[in-house]
């Protein structure tokens, strides 16, 4: 309806341009108001409340629907505003002269925590013949500071290393100690730590023998791994922010990871039982000795050595907090401060890991047959970390054909087509068996047929659709090759705002951003306000640490944002994986 009125506007002063003498003398004989003039508006917060008062100059009108209120900054919210009534025309309420409204603070500070912005937005005609454009009016409040806990809260859903940095040059260490160690709780429960758990486990049973670990024993042997970890983080995090080394790049050698791959392989055939696993017999005698409890002692070096090697090579990706420590260490030279953040984030995602060895202790049976299954379970465990390892490096569809022998070996050994008769809880585990069977039977065949995703083995049976929508924006191809100058010039000839992806083979969250999150509709949907480039920085060349150097970014996924008007929002940078409905609404934010 408010389009119609508006073309029957225009409609009219055309017909009375040409009715009264020409075009030129009916403009000259109106005189129109500039919107700052004719619609005047004030909001100021008193009490408990917004107080906001609309001043709409004569002859002119603002409709009721157009009206809106919202929170602008520092994130988005649409306020439920109670409208007072207004006076109907042409079939739409509309407003004139002064109108007020107000607002109650606790709807706002009790989802907003800091200062705010308020943005009024409404639509306005003159009865003289003329609709302005859209108006938005935007006012600042001081809103109610965020407590130390808000802070926690707020802090540890930050995907921007920037923003993280800054808390580790702004707040006192105290907060920063107990922010890291919540940080590290938090990544405790994602993918990266999880094949730890494993790890921890094999280590405990292989020590363990023919008897059952006593709980002092176990918890010592998961404090060596987790303290191993927490170490080996904080050096690299020390020695990257410092000499600005991607250290993790470094790891990411084809070389290195063949190795510690063939490590995890021979751990595995060892718990198998093929072979045992240990130190020579006159170096476990010296160690013995030179320890006042030869139980401890025992594997003690085998021990920390996996934790170094798991802080190294099993977490897939840096972590916001791990990058936002490295970067203050990098402007500052502040190694305590960023040293000691990143033990206490290792030990807060070690205390499921401490946790493991201390119900290794208490709550293990007794010593028998079982423990032979659970180290063939622990063997299995292994080899998918190795081929999780070497999938950074082959070809997707070879990695697809390792998965594939390892779920089908693993049916096989666990008797999938033995024909002796099983009761209760052995149908389930023959079950478990046969979808073993055929997910890797599924494996076997989409690898054959050039699939690529685990989660879509048949993708190539299926209609091109989802394909399509994979490769968001660029061939593989053209994203190798790319150098700040290159980058730069592709920003600047875009016309929208821009989205850079870094990203590079060996990195399983980037991966995870490529099938899950940039596919995503309602990231599709976003998307098409922006223009979207993804770097591959898998061939580490001196354009490609240029490049992060340039925009101080550690590691991979990274993802960096530019405005319409080509300039770099450091602030809205983020890093790791990112769900689809968070990155949809991040996208969002950036163009209002």
């Amino acid at each position: 309806m408010v389009n119609m009125i508006k073309k029957l506007l225009l409609v009219s002063v055309i017909f009375n341009t040409f009715l009264f003498g020409g075009f030129g003398s009916s403009l000259a004989q109106q005189s129109f108001l500039k919107p700052e003039d004719a619609f005047k508006v004030s909001s100021v917060k008193k009490e408990d409340r917004i107080e906001t008062d609309l001043v709409i100059t004569e002859n002119i009108h603002v409709y009721k629907d157009s009206l809106t209120f919202s929170i602008i900054s520092p994130t988005s919210l649409k306020l439920e505003v109670k409208k007072p009534q207004g006076k109907m025309l042409d079939g739409d309420e509309v407003y004139e002269n002064t109108v007020h409204f107000s607002i109650p603070v606790s709807q706002i500070e009790s989802k907003v925590k800091g200062d705010y912005t308020l943005e009024l937005r409404f639509e306005g005609c003159s009865d003289k013949g003329i609709c302005y454009q859209p108006q938005t009016r935007s006012f600042m409040f001081e809103g109610k500071q965020p407590g130390f806990f808000d802070k926690i809260s707020s802090l540890t859903k930050e995907g921007n290393t920037a923003k993280i940095a800054d808390v580790l040059g702004s707040e006192s260490s105290w907060f920063v100690i107990v922010l890291f160690f919540i940080f590290g709780l938090l990544l405790a429960l994602t993918p990266c730590v999880f094949p730890m758990i494993p790890i921890l486990s094999s280590i405990i049973v292989s020590q363990s023998g023919d008897e059952k670990p006593s709980v002092a024993k176990a918890f010592f042997t998961s404090f060596v791994y987790v303290v191993s970890m927490a170490l080996t983080y904080t050096v690299v995090g020390i020695v990257a922010g410092l000499l600005g080394a991607d250290i993790q790049t470094a790891m990411q050698n084809p070389w290195v990871l063949i190795l510690f791959a063939g490590m995890f392989a021979a751990l595995a055939l060892s718990l198998f039982g093929y072979y045992e696993i240990g130190l020579p017999a006159s170096w476990q005698s010296k160690i013995s000795k030179a320890s006042d409890d030869a139980a401890k002692s025992k594997g003690l070096l085998g021990t920390a050595v996996m934790g170094l090697l798991s802080a190294l090579i099993v977490g897939p990706c840096v972590a916001p907090p791990l990058g936002g420590a490295v970067l203050f260490i990098s402007h500052t030279g502040d190694a305590w401060l960023g040293g000691l953040a990143l033990f206490v984030m290792s030990m807060g995602m070690g205390m499921p890991l401490l946790l493991v060895g201390l119900g290794a202790g208490k709550f293990m049976p007794r010593p028998g047959g079982w423990m032979t299954r659970v180290s063939q379970v622990f063997g299995v465990v292994m080899l998918a970390l190795a081929i999780f390892m070497l999938g950074r490096i082959l070809p997707q569809s070879i990695t697809m054909l390792l998965w594939a022998v390892l779920f089908i070996g693993s049916a096989l050994y666990m008797g999938v087509f033995e024909s002796k008769e099983d009761e209760g809880a052995k149908k389930l585990f023959k079950l478990l068996a046969m979808l073993f069977l055929l997910y890797g039977a599924s494996l076997f065949i989409g690898a054959l047929s050039g699939a690529t995703s685990l989660f879509h083995p048949f993708e190539k049976f299926t209609t091109g659709e989802r394909t399509a929508t994979v490769k968001v924006s660029q061939d593989t191809n053209t994203r190798l090759g790319y150098s700040v100058e290159r980058l730069m010039e592709e920003v600047r000839a875009s016309s929208k705002p821009v989205v850079v992806d870094f990203g590079k083979d060996s990195c399983t969250a980037c991966a995870e951003l490529e099938h899950i999150t940039f596919p995503d509709p309602k990231v599709q949907e976003q998307l098409k306000k922006f223009t979207f480039i993804q770097i591959d920085l898998t061939k580490n060349t001196e354009d490609d640490k240029a490049l992060l150097e340039k925009f101080e970014l550690f590691g991979t996924p990274n993802i960096i944002f530019f405005d319409k008007e080509h300039n770099f929002l450091p602030q809205k940078s983020l890093t790791g994986f990112i769900k689809p409905e968070d990155f949809a609404k991040h996208l969002e934010e950036i163009v209002r």
